[in-house]
């Protein structure tokens, strides 16, 4: 299972967070019909931008608790201070990757940035 975790800021537009998605993917030399789900934290999983950018991708979108979270927490390359004091974790995207991607899931390389939106990429054996 190929999983894109994404962070971004409330009101982030959906041609942003495909952009994130896309720049991570091809990163990795991922075509982007390789993906299959889309995950970050629960509390944004509503947000209209992450709804439509999945919808753009065809690809499932995964909420992730912050338990789930904070399991994988040792696992992530890069830190955020500011999700951090906010969260409670270290990580949004790169931790949502690891956490949706499943059991043996692993990054591969840290989270990209655009403006708005950061994206980390992982595979795993699923849920």
């Amino acid at each position: 299972m190929i999983v894109a975790g994404v962070g971004f800021r409330r009101d982030t537009s959906a041609g942003e967070i495909e952009r994130a998605v896309r720049l991570a993917l091809g990163l990795f030399r991922l075509a982007p019909e390789r993906l299959d789900v889309i995950a970050t934290e629960s509390g944004k999983a509503t947000e209209p931008g992450l709804v439509e950018a999945a919808r753009l991708l065809s690809v499932k979108l995964v909420g992730c608790t912050l338990s789930d979270l904070d399991r994988v927490a040792g696992q992530v390359l890069t830190q955020s201070l500011i999700v951090l004091a906010t969260k409670g974790v270290p990580s949004i995207a790169e931790a949502s990757a690891l956490a949706a991607a499943g059991r043996d899931a692993r990054l591969m390389g840290t989270r990209v940035a655009t403006e708005r939106a950061t994206c980390a990429i992982a595979i795993g054996e699923g849920r």
